[in-house]
């Protein structure tokens, strides 16, 4: 369905400038996360000693501060 946005209340029109920044936004969490994982991964295997919990507590924030940043451009519920 076109227009999606319309039917859910708090949402408004983005203009394409606010698209193309939530999208850059999106691919540098992408990027970022990805890292993380492979982080993760060598941990798991032993090629390097992590430590998790600090690794899931950065994780947590990454994603936190992203969805923050991408609310910020949205401004959802204004």
């Amino acid at each position: 369905m076109e227009n999606q946005h319309r039917l859910i209340k708090s949402h408004r029109e983005l203009s394409a400038e606010e698209i193309a920044l939530m999208n850059e936004g999106k691919a540098l969490e992408s990027s970022v996360l990805a890292f993380i994982d492979r982080l993760e991964e060598k941990g798991k295997a032993g090629d390097v000693e992590i430590y998790g919990r600090w690794l899931a507590i950065g994780k947590t924030g990454i994603e936190q501060g992203f969805m923050a940043v991408i609310r910020a451009i949205a401004k959802p519920g204004q």
